[in-house]
């Protein structure tokens, strides 16, 4: 992907979206983690937590990029991706349970590695996708998460409460990145790769189907635990 050409400022444009809708909860993981810890150790721990749970992001990043080049992995990918872009939709639940904490500066830090080693695992896959393999994109993500991480979940959750269609934009953003890791998927060059009308029928149809199914299948389910909500409320 050429520097600076169009495509490449599209799939940084992607990245910022992913990160900015997938980095809220490793924020509040850290901001939690450090909550019980002294007055005086708080801030170092945010901030070394934030520095280590970017080494840990970047390794996994490069790593995942470097193992979607396999055959077959792309394509695994891509559904992964799917439902991950599926779950920001359908998970509405006011359960989600965020209660880590720590007491200790470095019991601290081991929360925020392991806890965001874990949970970026959607990010890691939604930046690798988009990035397709081009490592300056990908410089550029994590460089861009980090101040994300960093600005704390209190905003990232204030812009999505007052625009509630970020989550769906972001889902969007992902099913279409999970829609090009499926085209670009190296044994499935013989369906895609191609300008006759078949291969742009099955590309345009891969794109369809994958925003249709993610907001449609997501909206579905949104419905579905509204209903369950009124059920139990009527029952109680």
């Amino acid at each position: 992907m050429e520097l600076f050409s169009f495509p490449w400022w599209s799939a940084l444009l992607t990245i910022v979206l992913i990160d900015l809708v997938l980095a809220g909860d490793n924020a509040i993981v850290i901001a939690l983690a450090a909550r019980n810890l002294p007055p005086e150790h708080q801030n170092k721990a945010i901030v070394w937590g934030t520095v280590a749970a970017i080494v840990v992001r970047s390794t996994m990043t490069v790593c995942v990029v470097w193992l979607l080049q396999i055959p077959g992995l792309m394509f695994i990918g891509g559904l992964g991706l799917l439902w991950i872009a599926y779950k920001l939709i359908s998970d509405t639940s006011e359960d989600t349970n965020h209660s880590v904490s720590a007491t200790t500066f470095w019991s601290a830090m081991k929360t925020i590695v392991v806890a965001d080693a874990l949970m970026g695992i959607d990010n890691v896959l939604g930046v690798a996708g988009a990035a397709n393999g081009s490592f300056d994109l990908v410089v550029m993500g994590l460089l861009i998460s980090i101040p994300i991480v960093v600005m704390g979940s209190k905003l990232v959750l204030r812009l999505v409460e007052k625009w509630p269609v970020i989550i769906h934009l972001g889902a969007t953003v992902l099913a279409i990145t999970a829609a090009q890791m499926l085209i670009n998927e190296q044994l499935l060059d013989h369906l895609f790769d191609g300008e006759e009308w078949i291969h742009q029928l099955a590309r345009g149809a891969t794109y369809v189907f994958a925003i249709t199914g993610v907001l449609g299948l997501g909206w579905f389910a949104q419905k579905r635990q509204e209903n369950n909500h009124k059920s139990e409320s009527y029952l109680a």
